[in-house]
């Protein structure tokens, strides 16, 4: 009787510990959190080199030898000044020749216009037919072009002699001298570049899949100088799949030395008005029909639709309504949720 009593307690407490407890499904999943970070990354550093507005080649526009050479690279020269010069021996030949065709045209003219005087007068008189008179009346305007073509040809032979002689265009500076006395060099074939007092500006190379915004700044230290985009290559370069851009200078410039590296910042074009967030890569949710992030809804989760713009090993940047800086969402386990799941953020631990 005594054991029966014994075990009939034993069950009694037994069934008294197993009683509270209840199903876990009704317990909050504890998850892990993250903030969205705004993105920080719309603006971009690169490095550009500074530019005269217009560099231009320095050429002659005859050919020849190079006899003499005035100017050295990074010289400062002024409008006028003399470059180089060519042997001036062939030119002075071909301007001989030009003025002895000349003269020998002035020559022929004479003799025709004094033909055409004595055959008027015997045309008054009737011992010449019209026929033959008018035959003189074109030899003299034949002679008077033949000398006109051997004036012109004169006037370019003395013109190839000044040509002999380069001279710099404007102002500037030259920026790189590669003629040599005794070089031989075409038409066209430039011997020097000049670049020309006035207007600065930076050119920078944009990777290729970013096109040049329209603006930007030039960073001297602590002074931003705006820029202002003047051209962009046309194609992107092959060697270096990167894009040319020149940027106008919007405020003076103190004395730079031409081809300086410099530092330029520019706001990225395809950052849109829409605010891009970060956020770790587990919290992207892609079930469904598009890309989501989840967060707690007193005490639940609740998926929120996003955009995914970019996303790296580590992290993805989104974008979406309802999307603030400092927002908390899940961050691991998202492919676990439910929309309503009861769920709890790592750290309250302690709370009730």
């Amino acid at each position: 009787m005594q054991r029966l009593a014994i075990l009939l307690l034993l069950l009694l407490v037994g069934c008294q510990e197993q009683a509270p407890q209840t199903s876990t499904d009704a317990d909050p999943r504890w998850v892990k959190t993250a903030t969205l970070v705004a993105n920080s990354a719309a603006t971009l550093s690169l490095t550009g080199v500074l530019r005269a507005r217009y560099e231009t080649p320095q050429a002659f526009q005859v050919s020849g030898k190079v006899a003499t050479r005035h100017v050295d690279a990074g010289q400062t020269v002024r409008q006028g000044e003399v470059l180089f010069t060519l042997d001036p021996s062939d030119l002075e030949e071909g301007l001989a020749a030009a003025r002895a065709e000349l003269a020998a045209a002035e020559a022929s003219l004479a003799v025709a216009e004094a033909d055409l005087s004595r055959d008027r007068q015997l045309l008054e008189k009737d011992y010449l037919s019209r026929q033959a008179f008018e035959r003189a009346e074109l030899s003299v305007r034949e002679a008077i072009t033949r000398r006109d073509a051997a004036k012109a040809r004169e006037a370019q032979a003395r013109n190839a002699l000044d040509y002999a002689t380069l001279r710099a265009e404007a102002d500037g500076v030259l920026i790189e001298v590669s003629g040599e006395p005794g070089q031989v060099v075409g038409v066209g074939q430039a011997v020097a570049r000049l670049a020309q007092e006035g207007p600065r500006e930076v050119e920078v190379s944009f990777p290729a899949h970013l096109r040049p915004p329209q603006t930007g700044e030039l960073r001297m230290g602590e002074r931003r100088i705006p820029l202002t985009r003047r051209e962009v290559a046309g194609a992107a370069d092959p060697a270096s799949r990167t894009w040319r851009a020149r940027y106008r200078l919007e405020a003076p410039l103190e004395e730079r030395r031409l081809g300086e590296v410099v530092q330029t910042r520019f706001t990225l074009e395809e950052a849109s008005s829409e605010a891009r967030f970060q956020v770790p890569v587990a919290a992207l949710d892609e079930r469904g029909e598009g890309p989501r992030l989840w967060q707690i809804v007193e005490g639940q989760a609740q998926p929120l639709t996003v955009s995914l713009g970019r996303m790296t090993r580590e992290h993805a940047w989104v974008s979406g309504e309802g999307l603030e800086a400092g927002q908390a969402v899940i961050s691991l386990g998202t492919h676990l949720l439910t929309p309503g799941m009861a769920v709890r953020p790592l750290g309250e631990e302690g709370t009730p």
